[in-house]
């Protein structure tokens, strides 16, 4: 599996190289361009002298003609070069997403985000877990750009799923690892816009424009809008053939356009400001929503994903095209004219009226489903990139056996996997042993695998079976001096929220890390023994990591719910050597007494 995965970098590497190639050729590109286009300026400048200096006779005519030449020639090169400036800025953000895929299998840090937002010591399992932060699981799996991907899949790791959800979500998932090398296309083309911008725009479109565009509905203003362009164009054509009185008409024409612009301007700029500048967003998001809809789906989960039959990717691209003429209004001079000319805002403004009652609708739950594409193909690229990686198997009775599981988010070369398996009925499980022999560590990486499971994303095991559990965890219990909480306090909170979540849910799975470290060694035993016999008495599962060898003899009053594990090590001349596997029974080897003697106490 080393080797396929050191194929896998070598790929991305591959990908990186030609993607920065074809940067540097199409740079090579438009600069040739841009010494054609200064050539085109000198050979307009030269005609314009030659048509000047040239008697009014044939050739007078070829040089005006000559003079259009280059014009037209200048526009389709600076269309040219506009299209390669666009490329250029997509391959920047492809190359941007093959090394970010390079960075993170050479344990470099993801550069999407890390969701510390959804960061919560108060949620059952997720602050215990590492799943949200700096150098968590979300860092991990995390490859979506917008608000709603993030907030996806962030849900799919905080929230309890069904056995049901969970395998068609696998079955997703596996068929977009099939089509992976198409996502980085996808992925380009969101990545580098910002999300609030989107956002922005969602809600426009759902709750705004509607009503900003009321102004826009009256019958005469939108039949008046048609008809400017005839009246414009006819005055201008009397003018020059029959009459130069005409041009006082159309002068008179240009003032009542601009002051009828003037005074819409209020609600004209308030429906421009939402979208303008947006069309190279909206263009990159129809790109993205056009692959979506080209592919020949076959689960179910992404089929239900789709909303309208009508290729919703069209419809975000009028709307951009319509957002590209608005902008035309950021040129002061050509805005203007266009203004002037054909009431170009109110134009703009009537066509998005229209784009707006067939299609808003649909666009909104294309640009909303975006995230749940963005949330799969962050799960499938995990996949695709820890080809040792499984997905588990996810049981209708209650289980829980699993071989080889490691810690998604220790590197392979420093973590070590072990084997674990429930009984057929709940166990409370103690797990003692000395410090830093791996007891928090082993608690943490059955949860953060079960977390992944069921997300419906691969787990870090060579084999996971398991029924679906509500997780509950006490791990890192902190004091607060905002809210004046002890420690003890916090941890009677914790204790608190799992006992009801244990009574409420029949399907908990509960793990423990050193309970009551804010008490006395003896109430700390005993609440601990009363809880173990709660847990106990609802028949829910657990693992209780401590260093209190007397929870160990629980095991003579409940011999068949109660069992007993722990990690230990071999001291040689002194030193500590950690395997760091799980092994049965309670441990007989403790470190504390090294430990002290390393900092100058002894211990008698």
């Amino acid at each position: 599996m080393l080797k396929l995965q050191a194929q896998i970098i070598s790929g991305y590497s591959e990908k990186i190289k030609a993607v920065t190639d074809g940067i540097n050729q199409t740079k090579k590109l438009i600069d040739k361009l841009s010494l054609v286009r200064v050539g085109l300026f000198l050979a307009e400048i030269l005609f314009f002298v030659l048509l000047v200096r040239s008697a009014d006779d044939g050739f007078r005519t070829l040089i005006q003609i000559a003079l259009l030449l280059p014009v037209i020639a200048f526009a389709y090169v600076v269309r040219k070069q506009s299209k390669l400036d666009l490329e250029i800025d997509y391959k920047k953000q492809l190359l941007w997403v093959y090394q970010n895929e390079w960075n993170v299998l050479n344990g470099q840090e993801n550069g999407y985000d890390h969701g510390t937002a959804f960061e919560s010591e108060a949620h059952p399992y997720t602050s215990d877990l590492d799943i949200f932060g700096k150098a968590s699981l979300f860092a991990l799996l995390n490859r979506c750009s917008t608000k709603n991907g993030n907030d996806v899949l962030a849900k799919k790791l905080a929230n309890k799923s069904t056995r049901d959800n969970i395998l068609s979500r696998q079955e997703a998932v596996k068929e977009i690892i099939t089509k992976i090398e198409e996502t980085y296309s996808f992925r380009a083309n969101l990545h580098g816009y910002d999300p609030d911008k989107i956002e922005q725009i969602k809600l426009q479109l759902k709750l705004q424009l509607g009503p900003q565009l009321e102004f826009a509905k009256g019958k005469f203003l939108r039949f008046y809008v048609k008809l400017v362009p005839f009246v414009t164009f006819g005055l201008i054509l009397a003018a020059i053939i029959i009459s130069s009185a005409f041009w006082k008409i159309l002068a008179l024409v240009f003032v009542i356009h601009t002051g009828w612009n003037v005074l819409l301007s209020a609600k004209i700029n308030k429906v421009f400001y939402s979208f303008g500048g947006s069309s190279g967003l909206l263009n990159g998001y129809a790109s993205a929503i056009l692959w979506t809809e080209n592919q020949n789906w076959k689960s179910a989960y992404i089929l239900d994903l789709f909303d309208s039959r009508i290729p919703v990717s069209q419809e975000i691209k009028s709307l951009s095209k319509i957002i590209q003429n608005f902008d035309a209004r950021l040129n002061i001079l050509v805005g203007g004219i266009l203004n002037a000319l054909l009431l170009w805002d109110l134009k703009c403004c009537i066509n998005l009226d229209i784009w707006y009652k067939s299609s808003s609708k649909d666009v909104i739950a294309a640009l909303n489903h975006l995230g749940d594409f963005e949330e799969l193909i962050s799960l499938a690229t995990t996949a695709y990139n820890q080809p040792d990686w499984i997905f588990p198997e996810v049981m209708e009775q209650f289980t829980l056996k699993t071989e080889q599981i490691g810690h998604p988010l220790i590197r392979r070369e420093l973590r070590v996997d072990n084997d674990f398996h429930v009984n057929q009925n709940p166990t409370v499980d103690i797990v003692t042993g000395s410090n830093m022999a791996g007891k928090s560590t082993f608690l943490r990486t059955l949860g953060i695998n079960m977390v992944l499971a069921y997300s419906g994303a691969p787990v870090c095991a060579t084999n996971l079976q398991l029924s679906v559990f509500s997780i509950n965890t006490y791990m890192r219990i902190k004091d607060s001096l905002n809210e004046s909480t002890s420690t003890f306090k916090a941890e009677l909170n914790r204790l608190k929220m799992i006992l009801e979540n244990v009574v409420r849910d029949k399907d908990t799975l509960v793990l423990i890390d050193e309970m009551l470290r804010g008490t006395n060694s003896r109430d700390k035993y005993l609440g601990s023994k009363v809880f173990v016999e709660k847990l106990i008495a609802e028949k829910t599962p657990a693992l209780f990591a401590t260093h209190d060898l007397q929870l160990a003899d629980l095991i003579n009053d409940y011999p068949t719910t109660v069992r007993n594990f722990h990690f230990d090590i071999q001291i040689s001349h002194g030193e500590m050597k950690f395997d760091y596997l799980l092994k049965q029974g309670p441990c007989k080897t403790f470190n504390a007494a090294i430990l002290l003697k390393q900092i100058g106490l002894t211990l008698d």
